[in-house]
């Protein structure tokens, strides 16, 4: 039973890691036999990737960045940029060159206060770097709508960021003029986790979030009011929790194929979908599993 697996990443080896909210970060190995890997504590834990050297790196919404080793050391690599703190560790990816990409969803409100970022509909989201050899770590992107997932392209000339509010994400280039544009727009849920896949394309988790909840929402400042004190609502009027949705859009951004469990019965709030091999796997919030999809049925 897994507490909450929001995130999947896959080793080398093909050793499945994820985070649960218990705090755990977790490693299922080829019997999938689950291993209580390594105990970083609390519930903020949210994205993670496996690194080139062989390391996991999490993102705790709390603490920061952080580098585990397989020894087990905890490495803190980030908790600040430009003097400024880094409130909401959300997503990452690593390049080929060691370079590390990460998000904070927003740079005003941290992990227990997302609705207040909702609510104010301001963007306070930013994509950050870290250098490993100097350990520096610089904003690439801000002014974000609640900077989500992150991944770099299969020729690492661009990362695309998720916009959760904006239902949109965003390109940006990493050569030439380093221009950034929209990548996908209008999607039909709003964009959590985005993972490259072996073909060059992506795979971005969606969450079901009416529009017309946050028009409701929007349109009366003592419904924001009623909604700061009891945020526990925003889930009834967005309907946050009712289904699951993975895209899969090719290098321009261009939809190829759309998954669904339209009444979530199997699964629901899935927040990743990551390419291992022949199948795709699901981290997700809401039940005490990670799915796993051949994808031969994936495809349509």
């Amino acid at each position: 039973m897994l507490d909450g697996p929001e995130d999947v990443c896959v080793d080398k080896s093909g050793a499945i890691y994820t985070v649960t909210r218990d705090g755990w970060i977790k490693k299922m190995h080829k019997n999938q036999s689950w291993e209580n890997w390594k105990m970083i504590a609390g519930p903020t834990l949210l994205g993670l990737t496996c690194s080139i050297a062989g390391d996991i790196i999490v993102c705790d919404a709390d603490r920061g960045l952080l580098k585990v080793g397989q020894d087990g050391t905890v490495t803190l690599l980030a908790s600040e940029v430009d003097g400024s703190r880094i409130c909401f560790t959300e997503a990452v990816t690593e390049g080929r060159d060691g370079s590390i990409y990460f998000t904070d969803a927003s740079a005003k409100y941290g992990y227990w206060e997302w609705h207040l970022d909702l609510l104010e509909a301001r963007p306070h989201g930013r994509l950050l770097k870290f250098d490993p050899q100097t350990g520096r770590t610089s904003v690439v992107l801000d002014n974000l709508y609640f900077a989500n997932g992150v991944a770099l392209s299969r020729d690492q000339d661009f990362v695309v960021v998720c916009e959760t509010w904006k239902f949109r994400c965003l390109r940006h280039w990493l050569t030439g003029e380093r221009k950034t544009e929209v990548f996908v727009d209008n999607l039909p849920g709003a964009p959590d986790n985005i993972n490259l896949a072996e073909d060059g394309t992506f795979w971005i988790a969606l969450l079901e979030m009416r529009t017309g909840g946050k028009e409701l929402i929007y349109s009366s400042k003592l419904f924001k009011h009623i909604l700061v004190k009891i945020p526990r609502l925003l889930n009834r009027y967005l309907k946050i929790r009712q289904k699951a949705m993975v895209i899969n859009v090719d290098a321009d951004g261009k939809i190829i194929n759309y998954l669904d469990d339209s009444t979530g019965k199997v699964i629901s709030l899935v927040t990743s979908a990551v390419q291992s091999g022949d199948h795709l796997y699901l981290g997700n919030l809401n039940t005490k599993f990670i799915g796993r999809l051949a994808l031969q049925k994936a495809k349509k």
